[in-house]
């Protein structure tokens, strides 16, 4: 199934044919059900004192690591408006990207 993921706990996407998940176990539990997407847009405060976009991310990244699953034509996108975890976020998941791509 190809589906595009928007991980945000307020806002939704412009456009539509997203999945909008409003929580880091909502998106969890999106992707265990249903596999990887095709394309994800996330945002990095999901509300106080809950696990953040980078969090999932992270996830995302260790579910690679034990099922190498992840879809070749992988998309991301960081819309959220904290500057440090949109760089946090990117940095992880560029860095990883490129590191498999390097095996």
């Amino acid at each position: 199934m190809s589906y595009k993921l928007y991980l945000d706990d307020l806002r939704t996407p412009r456009n539509d044919g997203w999945i909008v998940v409003r929580s880091y176990d909502e998106a969890v539990s999106y992707v265990t059900q249903h596999g990887w997407p095709t394309e994800i847009s996330l945002d990095h405060d999901l509300g106080d004192n809950v696990p953040s976009g980078y969090d999932f991310a992270r996830w995302l990244v260790d579910r690679d690591l034990q099922h190498s699953d992840m879809p070749w034509n992988f998309v991301y996108n960081v819309h959220s408006a904290n500057p440090v975890g949109t760089a946090n976020i990117y940095g992880l998941l560029t860095g990883y990207i490129r590191h498999k791509s390097n095996q």
